[in-house]
């Protein structure tokens, strides 16, 4: 339902900034993450509460890691470990355990998630008036890299993932001022394997990026084509073909602290959705610059 059709894909949609590393410069990044829910967005509805278990956790912990192979290219590569973790009642999960031996209820599931590997290209560069407008092109393909179960049942709304390779395409305009003020804009189309649904993606953002601070707000859509609701008659728990769609808000800051290294922080909500978690996030994270 929940994170299970949509973690992947936040992770791949986050990864693009408009702006360059340089050649033969990056960054690498360790987060934590910690989102928690206790309703749903399902069709047409936000309904209170979680089937199975009053409340969900979903903690991760991330490694980004992004290089200058030209002015102009860009390699970033990420990988995600995930805990996703359900609260029940009592003897909840046992007494589902006995009822329905081959549905493997489990309070919690981890393990690392999808590995993501994408290339950002400058396509073309313009100045407009003192500002300067970056046209740019983005491919990632990301694919399971732990055996991590998706099966179908209501066990599994605690999955740590999907297990679907993605394809996903995206064009980026950015505009960055002479003040550090800057506009992002994105959207793309991300092809999934097997029953999960294919989706147009999109990300606005508006920050400031200054010589020691980086902060910006933005937010992020996904809308799914084809899938199932889990509200529909004869929808057979098979999680990770659902038609997922949210639209979430989100900030996040930067700031250097010796040496290469500096500090991020974020959080982000999801203010509407169809077949998600309304969860909220916090992360934190040491980034190195070099």
């Amino acid at each position: 339902m929940l994170l299970a059709g949509t973690t992947s894909g936040l992770h791949a949609q986050g990864l693009v900034s408009g702006f360059m590393a340089g050649k033969s410069h990056g960054a690498v990044v360790v987060s934590a993450t910690t989102e928690h829910y206790s309703s749903a967005y399902l069709a047409p509805e936000r309904v209170q509460g979680v089937p199975v278990f009053s409340e969900v956790r979903v903690n991760s912990l991330n490694l980004y890691a992004t290089y200058g192979l030209t002015d102009k290219l860009d390699a970033v590569v990420s990988l995600p470990y995930i805990q996703s973790k359900g609260q029940a009642f009592g003897t909840t999960i046992a007494d589902l355990n006995t009822l329905y031996p081959s549905q493997g209820f489990a309070n919690a599931r981890q393990g690392f998630q999808d590995v993501t590997a994408l290339l950002k290209y400058k396509i073309y560069t313009r100045e407009i008036g003192s500002s300067i407008l970056d046209l740019l092109g983005a491919a990632s393909f990301s694919a399971p890299v732990s055996n991590y179960e998706t099966n179908t049942g209501l066990g599994y709304i605690v999955a740590i993932g999907n297990r679907a390779s993605k394809g996903t395409a995206l064009g980026v305009a950015h505009l960055k001022t002479a003040s550090g003020v800057f506009a992002t804009g994105q959207v793309g189309y991300s092809l999934r394997s097997g029953n999960v649904p294919n989706a147009l993606v999109g990300e606005a953002k508006l920050g400031y990026a200054g010589p020691k601070n980086y902060v910006e707000a933005y937010a992020s859509f996904q809308e799914s084509y084809g899938g199932t609701d889990i509200t529909e008659n004869g929808f057979d728990g098979t999680f990770t073909s659902t038609r997922v769609n949210y639209l979430r808000l989100g900030a996040s800051a930067y700031r250097p602290i010796t040496n290469g290294f500096g500090l991020t922080l974020g959080a982000s909500t999801y203010v509407a959705g169809r077949n998600i978690g309304k969860s909220t996030g916090y992360s934190a994270g040491i980034t190195y610059n070099f």
